[in-house]
């Protein structure tokens, strides 16, 4: 395809979202390399962000570009293609094996503590906050946790499990506020090491473990942020792992990112440099993961609230960056701003969504009164 009819279908899909070239709007995008509109014709998403990393265009607010773009619904216009504006439908078509889950620890969350304690609050909590009666980002943190423990109504001297447990946020809040005994699996060594160490001397138990090897039972389950990287293909044997850990008058509670559409294959930035191998679910497939496994009790959506906990962590990012910057290069300072206010739009225009969900192993004697 020629450069300048690249070039003409690029500029008509922006102006269906309201989005001119070089105009004087903070959504407006500023093109320095007219190599972009055929990168972006030929590599769609992928395109986009790798030419945001290369210099090729900027935006004053690019979560504002991206949540017009996705409410223009710009991939309607398009035939026989996904365009690039479809954005973090992180889906999954290979199995995601051991193995493979290993490298989003690698890749991602062993990219530095260093960099996960500037972004983000003082909790260090890598998951959405509840903003329902806060004004700041450690209320609204603590908010969510206290909101989660809470829905699983812990008692002292249960037995919690927390899947993808991060550096032990919540299993230290569990077990400090609530008196319960804590096993934390991770699988990243960087984040097990930290967790280790933030909850020396209380009943928390941090493993470095994949699910699939969990075979003990726990009176309360919880997942907060870790759903997304299980794929597709496993989902069905999650939940059995979740039914064969859980007690028979149990609690399990998933905190995940949902998507509004079910989809099996993945968005190629996202994949390539922040998440490997993730993938964002549906309610369909969450419901037939869980179908004959597991009753849903309670379904919470809070997704306008990562937005705002996206442009905390951005913010927080940028005021600490001179601090962490010798670590890392430009070209990252680009793509991690590039992924938090790209995820903020997307948050912001409703394309995706943060779920609560509690189920029960056989269902809850008398039903479940969910708190909000």
């Amino acid at each position: 395809m020629k450069r300048n009819s690249s070039k003409a279908i690029i500029q008509d899909l922006l102006q269906l979202a309201g989005i001119t070239i070089d105009g004087d709007k903070p959504w407006d995008m500023r093109i320095h390399n007219e190599a972009f509109y055929s990168r972006i014709v030929r590599n769609k998403d992928l395109g986009l962000g790798e030419s945001y990393m290369d210099g090729w265009w900027d935006c004053p607010q690019i979560d504002m570009l991206i949540d017009r773009l996705c409410r223009a619904r710009i991939d309607n216009h398009i035939k026989n293609t996904k365009f690039l504006f479809k954005i973090l439908a992180a889906k999954l078509f290979n199995l995601q094996t051991k193995t493979r889950a290993l490298e989003v620890g690698r890749k991602h969350y062993d990219l530095g503590n260093d960099l996960f304690q500037l972004m983000l609050d003082s909790q260090m909590n890598y998951t959405c906050g509840y903003w329902k009666n806060a004004t700041t980002l450690d209320e609204a943190q603590l908010a969510k946790l206290d909101l989660v423990c809470r829905k699983l109504m812990l008692k002292p001297g249960m037995r919690l499990l927390d899947i993808g447990c991060g550096w032990g946020t919540l299993a230290k809040f569990a077990a400090e506020n609530y008196g319960v005994n804590v096993v934390g699996i991770t699988i990243s060594q960087e984040q097990c090491k930290l967790a280790q160490d933030r909850c020396q001397n209380l009943p928390v138990e941090i493993r470095f473990q994949d699910y699939r090897d969990l075979n003990e039972k726990f009176d309360r389950i919880a997942s907060l942020g870790m759903f997304e990287h299980v794929g597709y293909a496993n989902y069905r044997n999650y939940m059995k792992v979740i039914n064969r850990c859980l007690t028979d008058d149990g609690i399990f509670l998933l905190h995940t990112i949902g998507n509004n559409e079910s989809t099996v294959h993945a968005a190629p930035w996202i994949t390539k440099y922040i998440f490997p191998n993730g993938m964002i679910p549906s309610i369909t497939q969450i419901g037939k993961a869980s179908e004959k496994i597991l009753v849903m009790e309670d379904w919470h959506n809070f997704g306008p609230d990562y937005d705002k906990t996206l442009m905390a962590w951005h913010h927080n990012f940028n005021q600490n960056w001179e601090k962490i910057q010798s670590n890392y290069d430009e070209r990252f300072f680009k793509m991690w701003n590039f992924y938090l206010l790209h995820c903020a739009g997307a948050f912001r225009a409703r394309m995706m969504q943060l779920w609560q969900i509690v189920f029960s192993k056989n269902g809850l004697p008398g039903g479940y009164e969910a708190p909000r």
